[in-house]
This record gives C-alpha cells, structure tokens and sequence, in this order.
C-alpha cells in the first residue's frame, strides 16, 4: 500500500515560496507521490491524458507536470514581477541542481528519475523558463514572428518532453510535435483574447492589426468587435489551422496510445477553432469553450478513429 509523503519536507504553493527548500530531501516516494497529487488536482485532463498511455510511464509525466505547473504559478501567480523573476531563477538553479544529482525540491527529486530514464536534456525544461520570463516583460508582439518564437518557447517544449518520455528522439518527430503544440498555443491565444487584454497581455500581432485597420487603444480597448476584427482573426485562425495540418503526420508515426493522446489534446484545439469561426470570430463577447459534454465527444471521436483508422486526415 502507497504510504502518504511527508509533509515536512514538501514546499507550500508557489505563490507562497519564498526560494527555501526542504531541510531534507524528499524520499523518491514522497516525491512521487507529490507530482502525482499536484498533477490530479490541477488539471482534469490529466488523468484521461496519462490513462491512455502506459501505467510505467505515468509517474514520469507527473512530474514532467508538476515541473512546469510550479513554473507557470511562479510566473502567474506571484502577483509582483521582480519576485517572479527572482522564484524562476531560484528554480532555473535547481534544475541545475538536478542534472547535477543534488536535487531537495520534491519536483526536482522526481523529475531526476524522469530524466535519467528517459534521457532527457536540459533544453525544454529551460526553454519553458524563458517563456515565463518573457511573460514578466514583454506583453505585445509586433508581428506573427514574434509570436511563434513566444510558442517555441512556451509550448514547444512541451510536446517534446512528452516525446522524449515515450522513447522518441527523432529530430523530424519534434518539428512535427511543434506544428501541433505552436497550434494548440495559438488556438488558445485567440480563445482567450479579451481575457488576456484585461491582465495586460495582447498576443495579436500588432503588425497584422494595422493591416486590417484595427487598433489596440482605439478599438481592443474598447472590445470593439466588427468587420474588421473579423477579418483580422479570420487570418488568424486560417493561420493555425495550417500548423495543425502540417503536425497530421505525427499521429501516424508513433505508437498508437501516444496518438491517442496527441489526436485527443489536438482535437480539443481544433474544436475551439471550430466554435470560434461559427461565432463569427466575435470571441470579444463570448469565449469559445468546451463543456464535459463536449470533451466527451472529443475523447469519443479519438478513440474512434485510432480504432477504425491510422490515416491521417485534414483538419477541416
């Protein structure tokens, strides 16, 4: 029977941590059991997510997990920039710490068993850290460049630590996954366009506003929505929906529970497209979301198709 970890040596919510860490290091089955508890209470997808994939697997992908929920909350969640950055430093060091097997944060103990399995290196875990740091700094992108280097950074990597956990190397097998994660990102970004404007973000290239004659302090400021807005994330979205056909062909060459789970993550994506362009792209009054029920159906229409088929299709 699994024994509870021990508290004394787990970390309070990054919101609240002050860079200490535990007098003692977490034991590896504290540890685990950490990542495991943070991973289910954070995210409902995750277990649907990790159930599809082998039971060997799962403890790596929660701490795979916890790792980057811990930096996304000190990004977000801390409420004050110069502390933010000081916390994703402190935790940039003990990512160090680990490659270097002198990990104390319970994530950290996890994650060295993570990497030393499954041979990962340090670059998306720090490339994950930079994306949060821009966060802290930089809130316009000027043009669609700009944004896809954010995605490279903020989502990119995640897809490629899910590779590496399943076994994949292949170089040409991670420019696929990045089609796919840079779409997802995407996808979201126009989701949640007025809910990022009212905490001071705009990922709407600036460039690409101007040409179809909309403003950010004129118009966004005001959620004008209109024929020009339209138009704008029209372009947008017929954008996105070109990188998820260019990431079809990873669903075919990896094995079928991994493409399970990549057709279910990618198919939630592509249905918030989908919402988005029957609203008429006026994601300014109403954002595009999916209920339980509507996952469900997503789950379903997945499982169906990796049933019955492994050709990939078009996206639309």
């Amino acid at each position: 029977m699994k024994s509870e970890a021990d508290t004394s040596v787990l970390q309070p919510p990054p919101a609240a941590w002050s860079g200490n860490l535990p007098v003692r290091p977490a034991s590896l089955e504290e540890a685990r059991h950490y990542c495991e508890s943070l991973a289910r209470t954070h995210y409902e997808n995750f277990h649907v997510a990790t159930f599809l994939l082998p039971a060997r697997l799962r403890p790596h992908f929660y701490s795979v997990y916890a790792y980057c929920r811990w930096a996304d909350d000190l990004a977000d969640e801390v409420g004050d920039r110069r502390r933010s950055l000081a916390l994703l430093q402190r935790w940039e060091d003990e990512l160090l710490a680990c490659y270097q097997g002198q990990a104390r944060h319970p994530v950290f103990v996890a994650l060295r068993e993570t990497i030393q399995q499954c041979e990962i290196p340090p670059e998306p875990f720090r490339d994950l850290i930079t994306s949060f740091r821009m966060d802290q700094s930089k809130t316009r992108y000027q043009t669609w460049a700009e944004v896809l280097d954010y995605c490279r950074y903020s989502a990119n990597p995640v897809g490629r630590l899910v590779l590496y956990v399943c076994g994949y190397r292949d170089p040409e097998l991670h420019r696929l996954s990045d089609f796919t994660c840079t779409a997802l990102q995407l996808a979201n970004f126009w989701q949640d366009v007025r809910r990022d404007y009212q905490i001071g973000r705009v990922y709407i290239p600036l460039e690409s506003m101007a040409q179809h004659g909309y403003s950010e302090q004129e118009d966004l400021r005001a959620f004008r929505y209109d024929e020009r807005f339209a138009s704008l994330l029209r372009e947008l979205v017929e954008r996105t929906w070109g990188l998820f056909d260019l990431g079809l062909p990873l669903t075919v060459r990896v094995d079928r529970r991994l493409a399970m789970d990549i057709e279910l993550f990618s198919r939630g994506g592509i249905e918030v497209l989908r919402r988005i362009e029957r609203l008429n792209y006026n994601v300014l009054a109403r954002r595009p979301s999916l209920d339980s029920d509507d996952k469900a159906l997503v789950l379903a229409s997945a499982l169906a198709r990796r049933i019955f088929s492994r050709k990939p299709e078009k996206r639309r």
